[in-house]
């Protein structure tokens, strides 16, 4: 081979041998850059803890009278007196109101008429008994003597007497039917002088001596004379929610507050439950015994009830931020085997950072320390342990 022909041979294997260094080189770098596989998105976890519950919630509620009547005219008349206005304090038994109405009184001597005219005729019919009876008996002693008393005669004397005492029976309910018309006519007139039913105090007014006032008809109808309240006792009225009413007890003292004295608390105690849940608000109605001897709380009041609320058992509770919601459900996030599961759950009580939760949950569960519907039910995760609130 001459010097030429082994250059080039030479010049061909270097070219050959870079281009072969090259490839290489250009693959190695190739995977050298490549990324890798991501993994599952590592989530923040707590615990679902349990613990009783014994908190005091404020809730609304009004103060209303014990008793409270509005007092209407039972007769027709002029107002005659009236001896109370607005704010008047009154005794049970007091005269709030005298009617005068005189055509009564002329019903009363028109009443009482009947009842002597009635009586009268039935002494008259009694009279007239005794004699018819006396002569039957006279007859019947002088038949048993054979021809001096036709037979004809002692029948009809006998029928005489039996006539008399269906007149006397007649007569009597004359007589009761008179003395019934004449104790109508007084009650009527008794109508007339209004007392009070109870001990309270006036809240309401309306009429003037002269009026005329009668029974509950016509334009005036819902319009009474007089309003009154009693106030040395008061019902607390408590709207309770449904989820809250399994911890009243009849007899448990409960605190409010008014604004009218602020920083003094005042109590009642539980007296009355309804029973029944309203299905509009989905509250049941809890009235309070307030004693209010020196009339300082008043009727109409709105309050701030401090209203306890404990468990028969205890409950299972999240941080706030775990729960999650969308437009038809509410739900944590649950994570068990590195999987994410979505758990529906119906919300209670707030206790500071958390928030009692129901649903299917045991104390221990991990759940999302943030709920979000971003991580979806059956998504791998891996879970970091985290403090509640952190």
């Amino acid at each position: 081979m001459s010097n030429q022909h082994q250059t080039c041979w030479r010049v061909a294997v270097g070219l050959a041998a870079s281009l072969t260094t090259i490839g290489c080189g250009s693959r190695a770098t190739s995977q050298v850059g490549q990324a890798p596989a991501p993994g599952p998105p590592t989530v923040d976890t707590v615990q679902v803890i349990e613990q009783p519950v014994a908190v005091t919630l404020n809730m609304p509620g009004e103060l209303d009278p014990y008793e409270a009547v509005a007092i209407y005219p039972h007769a027709t008349g002029f107002v005659k007196t009236i001896r109370v206005d607005r704010g008047s304090h009154v005794k049970s038994g007091d005269l709030l109101v005298e009617l005068d109405a005189p055509e009564l009184a002329a019903q009363r001597a028109e009443a009482q008429s009947k009842l002597q005219a009635a009586t009268a005729q039935l002494a008259v019919v009694r009279s007239k008994s005794d004699a018819d009876a006396s002569t039957y008996a006279k007859l019947k002693a002088a038949s048993a003597t054979p021809g001096v008393i036709a037979g004809n005669d002692l029948v009809l004397a006998q029928k005489g007497v039996e006539a008399d005492q269906s007149q006397i029976a007649a007569a009597q309910q004359n007589v009761e039917a008179a003395r019934q018309a004449v104790e109508a006519v007084t009650d009527m007139e008794n109508y007339l002088r209004m007392t009070a039913p109870f001990d309270g105090v006036i809240t309401e007014r309306n009429v003037h001596p002269g009026a005329l006032v009668g029974p509950a008809s016509g334009p005036a109808a819902a319009t009474p004379m007089l309003r009154l309240v009693r106030i040395d006792r008061l019902r607390l009225v408590v709207a309770v929610p449904q989820a809250y009413v399994e911890s009243v007890k009849e007899g448990t003292v409960v605190s409010f507050v008014v604004p009218e004295y602020p920083g003094q608390t005042f109590s009642g105690t539980i007296a009355r439950v309804a029973h029944t849940v309203d299905v509009k608000t989905r509250t049941m109605a809890i009235e309070l015994d307030v004693a209010n001897a020196d009339g300082r709380l008043a009727s109409g009041t709105f309050c701030q009830v401090r209203w306890p609320v404990h468990r028969s058992t205890p409950s299972l509770f999240v941080p706030s931020s775990s729960v999650a919601s969308t437009t038809d459900k509410t739900f944590v996030v649950r994570v068990r085997n590195n999987h994410a599961e979505w758990v529906d759950v119906q919300t209670g009580l707030t206790v500071g950072a958390l928030v009692e939760v129901f649903g299917d949950l045991k104390a221990g569960d991990d759940v999302l320390a943030r709920g979000t519907d971003e991580v979806r039910s059956g998504m791998e995760v891996r879970a970091k342990a985290v403090k509640a609130g952190g």
